[in-house]
């Protein structure tokens, strides 16, 4: 009998790795928040460095540097998340929104602070996770762990029930309500298909006006130009 792919009463649990700084990763987890408001669903968010997967050959790792505008960041996540997965995922949110919706410097450390007293954390603990080798440990292991087990070379990156890991979707804006739900359902029937690799929806001058008026406020707040290696 062939499986009707589709929304479940069981509670499903998926990986997420995400590098905070990503425009990308963010809508998804916009999306994927919607999805789980519909549907039973966990969430495990984990650390993806693109300051380290694009680092360009004789520049320092990302954990070398005194502050690196993600990979610091994420240490603070790491932080977060040894009090509850909950926590993490409030400290993500609240990131994304603020530095890809509203414009503020989060990888700017006193912006930061500012925003973890906004949560209700001291400010100090930004201070407290830098100060805390194990915390580039974690964000360390993370990383690796998407790019050795999965293959990762980008993010957003999620890991199906089933250890099927997929990048992506890659969509702005993110959908809500009816269709972030069928979307949801696309995206879980694509695991059915274990070697299918990719299905890429060319860019037009059209996609890429949408894409930059969507992500004009990422783009006038960050302090980096892009680097991106190429997918193997």
């Amino acid at each position: 009998m062939t499986e009707i792919v589709g929304s479940t009463n069981s509670t499903e649990t998926i990986e997420f790795f995400f590098d905070p700084m990503c425009p990308w990763a963010f809508q998804t987890s916009l999306w994927i928040r919607e999805v789980r408001k519909q549907v039973p669903l966990d969430i495990k968010w984990s650390f993806f460095s693109l300051e380290e997967i694009n680092r360009e050959e004789g520049k320092k790792h990302p954990w070398e540097r005194q502050w690196s505008y993600g990979w610091s960041q994420m240490r603070v996540g790491a932080l977060l998340r040894r009090e509850s997965m909950a926590a993490l995922d409030r400290w993500y949110e609240a990131v994304g929104t603020a530095f890809h919706l509203n414009g503020r410097r989060t990888h700017e450390p006193d912006t930061h602070r500012k925003l973890l007293g906004e949560l209700g954390y001291s400010p100090e603990l930004l201070d407290e996770a830098l100060d805390d080798s194990t915390t580039t440990e974690e964000v360390h292991a993370d990383h690796n762990r998407a790019v050795v087990t999965y293959g990762g070379y980008g993010v957003p990156i999620i890991v199906l029930p089933g250890d099927h890991a997929l990048f992506g979707p890659v969509i702005t804006p993110a959908p809500t309500g009816a269709e972030a739900l069928r979307l949801w359902d696309l995206v879980r029937g694509w695991s059915e298909f274990p070697h299918l690799y990719e299905l890429t929806h060319p860019k037009t001058e059209e996609d890429h006006r949408h894409i930059g008026q969507s992500f004009d406020t990422y783009l006038r707040s960050r302090a980096w130009r892009t680097i991106q290696n190429p997918a193997p």
